[in-house]
């Protein structure tokens, strides 16, 4: 697929920003493996226990006996290293799987089996502990220190239990000698936030002087981010809807730590706390899972329930989520979110995707149009942030944004470029019906052209209707020939749902576990059901996209119409 060129301008200022964020990370790495930067994490020595943090997120035992058996399938891939191996003596069979290795994420499913899960675990952590227990940009980078640090705070209190009294110091001094360290890293500054909680975790469970500060340390951030992070309306500031669950929990893990210990944080934190309580229920979809978009796939119910515990029912889930750009149409039999917003900008866009007025439908409990699913530790390509791995329509095969590369992408985040700049959306609802229109302008700098998306849901009917249009922005004379530019509009379907083109070749049922099924029927040109992928539990899966192709000329535009409804019988 062609990428949008950036003006020479924007590109110059993309690589000064880069070469100056490089410059200060490879300063930044130089001052983390000299010997006064470990001598700087040395103290104040931990004083012992304090308080005991929860972590909410529901915990699978079995993954926890098959590690006591040697056995530790994490990151979609399975290493056997017997009873009594050492995963951290050998090499990982891929990056990821690395990743969630060195993060530790299965300690609480470990420890859920008990005094052996905790006798294991403590060995663990000490064999970690002997390979990797200095600083190394690896496994104390940002990413993995981050997410460490809290799940070992988590575990400290039981970890403990199984341990001698060296062993005891041992855990707690690498405890805060690493929280001590990711409370200073300033590169990935998206993730700075989730940083201050880990160590502001890390700081309840610690002792004495070692725990205050690192309180301290975290809080203050905390009043500084909170705000910008959390928006009004809870939507994370990178449009993410799984990261503002995951920043649910752990907020909601710190609080409790914080009250452990007599302390309340920042008056921000139960505000925010509320806010992402509130999104998270606005984008769980009849299906019981999340909506995944941004850089997020759907989250199971299980940990929806669980981040959701805190509440005594809550109030009634919201249509729309205007600071964060989304909107959500609904009648009892069918659920249709849709990204009316611009994505994410700047350091918030390392995750987003160029995937304006896409849209997910969940028909009863059958989740059938989804999108590709693309998650930053899925591992997948960056590809699958491009339009056309969205259901939404795509001009000249070509995307409206894409992910940095090269130079600028290693020192800045795979940040997304080229985006739309302008999104509009209006809304009318009534008792049955809702309208809904979805504009931006991702294409007008090459075409000229403002891709327009209206959505029409009869709610006494529960049908769907849909047109997808690309119009002029401005009325054109035709002095010249005509130009004609190619467009798709995409259906991608979860891999749970199927496709049959009808014998017209222009209608397609859609059926997803229930069986009852759906026609999707239209005025495209041409009409082909494709191969597809989607990212589930961070796996990527084989499914179908339905693929309706039409023409679009640069005077007057083109336009596909199309209709979601039922299959009687």
């Amino acid at each position: 697929m062609d990428a949008p060129r950036l003006p020479s301008a924007s590109s110059a200022a993309l690589a000064l920003q880069a070469a100056g964020e490089s410059a200060r990370r490879l300063a930044e790495r130089e001052w983390f493996g000299t010997p006064l930067h470990r001598l700087s994490l040395a103290r104040p020595k931990p004083d012992g226990m304090a308080a005991n943090p929860r972590d909410l997120r529901p915990v699978e035992p079995e993954t926890g006996r098959r590690i006591l058996g040697g056995i530790f399938d994490i990151g979609g891939t399975e290493m056997v290293v017997g009873a009594q191996g050492d995963p951290f003596d050998r090499p990982s069979p891929n990056r990821r799987f690395a990743v969630a290795l060195h993060r530790m994420g299965w300690m609480g499913d470990l420890l859920a089996t008990g005094d052996a899960g905790a006798k294991l675990g403590l060995r663990l952590v000490m064999d970690w502990r002997r390979v990797f227990g200095r600083w190394n940009s690896f496994s104390w980078g940002p990413d993995v220190l981050e997410r460490r640090v809290f799940n070992l705070a988590c575990a400290a209190r039981r970890l403990t239990y199984a341990a001698s009294d060296a062993e005891r110091v041992a855990l707690l001094d690498d405890l805060a000698r690493q929280a001590r360290h990711l409370s200073g890293i300033g590169q990935a500054p998206e993730r700075a936030l989730e940083r201050a909680v880990a160590t502001g975790v890390a700081g309840c469970a610690l002792g004495g002087e070692a725990g205050e500060r690192l309180i301290d340390l975290s809080v203050g951030r905390l009043k500084h981010d909170l705000a910008t992070v959390v928006g009004h309306d809870g939507v994370h500031a990178s449009r993410s809807p799984q990261a503002g669950l995951e920043l649910l929990f752990d907020l909601l893990t710190l609080d409790d730590a914080l009250h452990q210990r007599g302390q309340s944080g920042p008056d921000d934190l139960p505000r925010a706390i509320d806010r992402l309580s509130a999104a998270t229920r606005f984008f769980t979809l009849p299906d019981g899972r999340l909506a995944d978009f941004q850089g997020g796939e759907a989250v199971g119910l299980r940990r929806i329930a669980a981040a959701l515990a805190h509440e005594e029912g809550g109030p009634r889930v919201r249509g729309r989520a205007p600071h964060g750009g989304y909107e959500r149409l609904e009648s009892p039999g069918m659920a249709i979110m849709v990204d009316a917003g611009l994505p994410a900008r700047g350091r918030w866009s390392a995750t987003a995707c160029a995937q304006s007025a896409a849209m997910e439908v969940v028909c009863g409990t059958d989740r059938l149009i989804v999108g590709c699913a693309w998650t930053a530790d899925s591992g997948a390509s960056h590809a699958l942030r491009l339009t056309d791995a969205s259901s939404t329509a795509n001009l000249a095969d070509m995307s409206a944004g894409q992910p940095l590369r090269g130079f600028a992408a290693a020192a800045l985040g795979a940040r997304l470029i080229g985006a739309p700049r302008k999104v509009e959306a209006k809304r009318h609802d009534a008792e049955a019906a809702a309208w809904l229109e979805v504009s931006h302008d991702g294409w007008v700098k090459r075409f000229g052209l403002i891709h327009e998306r209206k959505l029409y849901l009869d709610r006494s009917l529960e049908e769907l209707r849909g047109e997808d249009s690309f119009r002029p922005k401005v009325e054109k004379t035709q002095d010249g020939p005509r130009r004609y530019m190619p467009f798709t509009v995409r259906f991608h379907l979860h891999p749970d749902a199927r496709a049959s083109l009808a014998r017209d070749h222009k209608s397609v049922l859609l059926k997803g576990p229930s069986e009852q099924g759906w026609w999707l029927r239209n005025d495209a040109i041409e009409v082909s059901v494709e191969p597809s992928l989607h990212i589930e539990n961070g796996v990527q899966r084989r499914t179908v996209q339905v693929v309706l192709r039409g023409q679009a000329s640069d005077d007057k535009g083109g336009r596909v119409r199309w209709k979601l409804s039922r299959a009687e019988g």
